[in-house]
């Protein structure tokens, strides 16, 4: 029989990579990093306890870190099959793959010069160099196409939201006849930017995620919540500092920005974005509108859709520092979205001390980063080898989220024709997972299992 093996977002919510054994081919879906706690970065040095050489394929649901971040260490570990991805999952992958490898070098040279780090030297987990390599064997292929990967198996993309290119992953094998589906990140419904989440008929098999599985996102309130938050720090003279995905995220704060201003609830005020990667990603978003919510049709390649009166983009890292040094009110998007990294981290730095700023996450914060550390009431936090004081306002919209909640997870579950034989509830935290599990054994025909790290179990 095949098996399923669990390397990542088991009992916890990044690391996604997903082992598909048939006997004769070895898939592996998503091939992500692991984030938060110094444990679980821990795993991102350590090989795959399988010979990356022996896998045959990757299939990446979407592009966000922990889904495509280990990609360039597992090349490196003599993987040389394709990549199958969607085109927006390519152009993304691009992004996101050559973005970390340059913060790791950075990281790894700035904790060389300010000897911060245990090592000695401190060493990036891979380079620019490994991050291209990696990208060279992309293979994209467009939804709703049937792809061989391997004799036997062939797998479809379905959109779901969440990202630009994302998508849950219907595999279909031959022998023994059997349809497996990863789910991957589901997105919302009702939300601007991108398109609901499409339905899945059948599977025998299911991977479904529950990064929120133990409750609802707060009610949408049309911005009223932004619109107070950006209102308030302007009347004290001070910063928003926007800690965002920088693909993704950044669209829909943009767009609520836009929104807000045009709709005059919020002061015209300069709104940047300091993230190269964003800006190249809002381009790719415009050069998509096909795959954008029917709101934005229309718009063509024109970035008119995220960009307010005083919109601005911070190109160079020189450009970056004087923003920092700015004491203008201003909203500051930049990355990371969790604040575990990139230039984010230097506004940070500046602005937490004082109490006129306001420091807004707007998505999910897995334990041991320092947005969760902030958004859970901390008064200091370590940054670049320094403690640094918490004074400023630290506000967190759940609403703008792009993980579908728990009610949005089950309604997508309501799109299978019957149950599958095993429902696997994957990338999310124990308390999530465990919740999101009663409910969906509540529901006639399911079953239910949340498969620890590394666990190898038969379909």
């Amino acid at each position: 029989m095949p098996t399923l093996t669990f390397l990542g977002a088991a009992r916890t919510v990044t690391g996604s990579k997903h082992l598909v054994d048939t006997g004769a081919h070895r898939i592996l879906v998503d091939c992500g990093l692991f984030q938060g706690s110094y444990e679980l970065r821990r795993r991102n040095w350590q090989d795959l306890p399988i010979s990356a050489a022996s896998i045959d394929a990757v299939v990446l649901t979407h592009a966000h870190l922990d889904h495509v971040g280990y990609l360039p260490r597992l090349v490196a570990q003599g993987f040389k099959g394709r990549v199958f991805c969607t085109p927006g999952t390519y152009d993304l992958a691009h992004l996101v793959l050559i973005d970390s490898a340059h913060l790791q070098e950075e990281d790894a040279r700035q904790a060389n010069r300010d000897h911060y780090s245990k090592h000695d030297p401190a060493l990036p987990l891979y380079t620019v160099a490994d991050a291209w390599k990696a990208l060279a064997q992309l293979q994209p292929a467009g939804f709703h196409r049937p792809m061989p990967v391997v004799p036997g198996v062939e797998i479809s993309f379905v959109p779901v939201g969440h990202l630009l290119g994302a998508a849950s992953v219907v595999m279909t094998m031959a022998t023994p006849a059997m349809t497996v589906v990863f789910g991957g990140d589901l997105g919302r419904y009702g939300r601007p930017v991108l398109r609901d989440p499409e339905p899945v008929a059948a599977a025998d098999v299911l991977l479904v995620e529950s990064t929120y599985g133990d409750r609802l996102h707060s009610p949408d309130d049309r911005g009223e919540r932004l619109a107070s938050i950006v209102s308030e720090t302007y009347a004290r003279g001070g910063k928003v500092v926007v800690p965002s995905f920088a693909i993704g995220r950044v669209e829909e704060v943009l767009y609520w920005l836009k929104r807000l201003e045009d709709e005059k609830r919020i002061p015209s005020m300069p709104v940047y974005v300091d993230s190269p990667m964003a800006v190249q990603a809002l381009q790719f978003y415009a050069q998509r509108v096909d795959e954008l919510d029917e709101e934005l049709h229309g718009q063509g390649r024109a970035l008119t859709a995220f960009m307010t009166r005083r919109f601005e983009m911070v190109p160079s890292a020189a450009q970056s520092f004087d923003l920092v040094r700015s004491e203008k009110p201003a909203i500051i998007v930049s990355s990371s979205g969790m604040a575990t990294g990139g230039r984010v981290l230097n506004h940070l730095e500046r602005v937490l001390p004082d109490p006129r700023h306001t420091v807004l996450f707007v998505g999910y914060q897995a334990p041991g980063t320092r947005g969760r550390a902030l958004v859970d009431g901390a008064t200091s936090l370590k940054m670049h080898g320094r403690i640094v004081n918490v004074a400023a306002r630290v506000e967190l919209i759940d609403s703008m989220s792009a993980h579908a909640d728990q009610g949005e997870i089950l309604r997508w579950l309501t799109g299978f024709q019957r149950p599958p034989a095993m429902t696997f509830v994957v990338h999310g935290e124990p308390e999530a997972q465990d919740a999101l599990q009663e409910k969906i054994r509540a529901m006639p025909g399911w079953k239910t299992l949340a498969p620890e790290y590394a666990q190898k179990v038969e379909v």
